[in-house]
């Protein structure tokens, strides 16, 4: 059974059906803020500590496998999907799942509407970039309405899948025009807060959970994506969520886009709001403002491109034989240096909330890096032997 291929001249790993033997997961982030993402668009975020500051909830070890991430549900005239097949599970008329160094493409496509949903964590920036771009490629007009969703994760991740009686009534949000802000905690005790926002007017939103998806449904039969109605609901307590509606009219060959940023804000202790229990949104307006244009989202895009081919111009491998090349050249690269982003402490089968960065594993991962970054390596070595 074939799954996918390598594209050695786009430099990714392209999946042509969705249904893979396990997920296959890429690493976005190089900095300080990490997403792992799926190949149906599953996974989480976090920021610094994947246990301490996790922004998006995932649940592990589940049924089905690979259960919640950043989801954009389709709605077309009454048909529901969406383009990375979970967790709608819609048959869709192609699929096409690219993980390219640090982004990660899905397309799907049905009934004449084409989805591209591409993200990436931008350099020098704190969050989770997705465009999703809409095409209509039928001889007729069509009425679309998309919904976005993710779990908010109440930062504490270990806490966050144990602490039912004290989570069940500590969630909280602020809504304000198409930006959803998490806040759990931010009065008690935190000085930081997420958002996730889109550039564009919205006919809708919800932060509660069991309104958005219902109590007796899963990720895959949600009631306002299959309703086709946003209720407007806001979290008090329980499972906070983030979901944007945009409903759009699009014509034969038009293309629509939309740019969802999913970011971490911090602010000084004695900056926090700006009036009783509404937070000080500064920060979040100089994150959002960096991509309110395509023209933005694609330079920052260019930027990241020009990032990783430089990383990894450093060492090249011509031995003759294109698998050795490929694989010896850039793809353990790639995964060496998510190795030292990361170390071992979030992944799809370590939890982060566990060990953390070990000191023997940390130490040998050295040799997988020196060469792309030996000052940096430095700082890791003295970093390990400080402890």
């Amino acid at each position: 059974m074939e799954y996918g291929h390598f594209d050695d001249l786009a430099r990714e790993y392209v999946i042509t059906r969705p249904d893979t033997p396990s997920p296959w997961i890429n690493y976005l982030g190089s900095e300080t803020f990490f997403t792992l993402m799926s190949n149906t668009s599953g996974g989480y975020s976090f920021y610094k500590d994947a246990r301490m500051l996790r922004i998006t909830r995932y649940r592990y070890n589940n049924v089905p496998t690979d259960a919640g991430g950043q989801y954009f549900y389709i709605n077309d005239g009454g048909s529901l999907w969406t383009p990375g097949w979970m967790p709608v599970k819609a048959k869709l008329d192609s699929y096409e799942c690219r993980h390219g160094l640090g982004y990660t493409r899905i397309t799907g496509k049905k009934d004449g509407l084409k989805a591209e949903q591409l993200s990436f964590v931008p350099r020098g920036v704190d969050a989770l970039v997705t465009r999703v771009q809409l095409t209509n490629e039928s001889a007729a007009a069509k009425d679309v309405s998309l919904y976005s969703f993710i779990e908010f994760c109440l930062w504490n991740a270990q806490d966050d899948s144990t602490n039912f009686q004290r989570n069940f009534s500590t969630g909280e949000v602020e809504i304000e025009g198409s930006a959803i802000y998490h806040k759990t905690e931010y009065r008690e005790r935190r000085n930081h807060f997420a958002v996730y926002a889109v550039n564009s007017k919205i006919d809708g939103f919800d932060t509660d959970r069991a309104s958005f998806i219902g109590y007796y449904n899963g990720f895959g039969e949600p009631d306002v994506p299959t309703q086709n109605q946003s209720k407007n609901t806001v979290a008090s307590g329980f499972a906070p969520i983030g979901s944007h509606c945009l409903k759009r009219n699009i014509k034969p060959g038009e293309t629509v886009s939309f740019i969802f940023v999913l970011g971490y804000c911090e602010n000084p202790d004695d900056q926090k709001f700006i009036a009783p229990n509404v937070i000080n949104k500064a920060p979040a307006y100089a994150l959002l403002n960096q991509f309110k244009t395509d023209a933005q989202f694609e330079a920052s895009f260019a930027e990241l491109n020009a990032y990783w081919a430089e990383l990894l111009s450093t060492f090249e491998v011509d031995s003759g034989d294109v698998r050795v090349d490929r694989m010896a050249g850039l793809w353990n690269q790639y995964q060496c240096m998510v190795t030292f982003n990361m170390s071992r402490s979030a992944s799809y089968y370590e939890s982060g909330i566990g060990r953390g960065m070990g000191f023997r594993d940390s130490t040998q991962d050295l040799l997988g890096f020196v060469h792309l970054i030996p000052a940096r390596a430095r700082e890791r070595i003295l970093d390990i032997i400080s402890r």
